[in-house]
């Protein structure tokens, strides 16, 4: 049995990846080795990172260490969530039901649409002029 216990869960979001690790603690976030507060400094950002713990109730029993990379705030946020809904199934799989009718099991697929040719954009079109 290994020193320290802890279970793993990658998170995906847009283009973030995050690697998160569980292990028993008091309830501290670590994200790239900066707080939570400093890292994702939007209320809203830190929220959605902590609904998988508030609806497991397990706030407070362990300690988050994330690595995350790539894409924008939003997108990293939505990662980290993906990565601790995962890593909480793996320490208890009758976690999962909970979360799945949350939604959070589910990798969200939306991601950015590609720019078409001739065009200016995904959907955005050059001026049309008849004359």
């Amino acid at each position: 049995m290994p020193d320290t216990i802890q279970n793993y869960g990658t998170g995906r979001r847009k283009t973030a990846t995050a690697r998160v690790f569980l292990r028993p603690g008091t309830g501290e976030i670590t994200v790239n080795k900066r707080n939570i507060a400093e890292y994702f400094k939007n209320e809203t950002h830190q929220m959605i990172i902590r609904q998988p713990l508030h609806l497991t109730d397990s706030a407070n029993k362990f300690d988050i260490l994330v690595n995350v990379d790539g894409g924008g705030v939003s997108g990293q946020a939505g990662a980290v969530r993906h990565g601790i809904t995962r890593a909480l199934i793996e320490l208890n799989p009758e976690f999962r039901a909970r979360l799945k009718k949350a939604g959070f099991v589910t990798r969200d697929p939306r991601g950015k649409e590609r720019k078409k040719y001739g065009q200016k954009g995904a959907r955005a079109r050059f001026q049309f002029s008849k004359r």
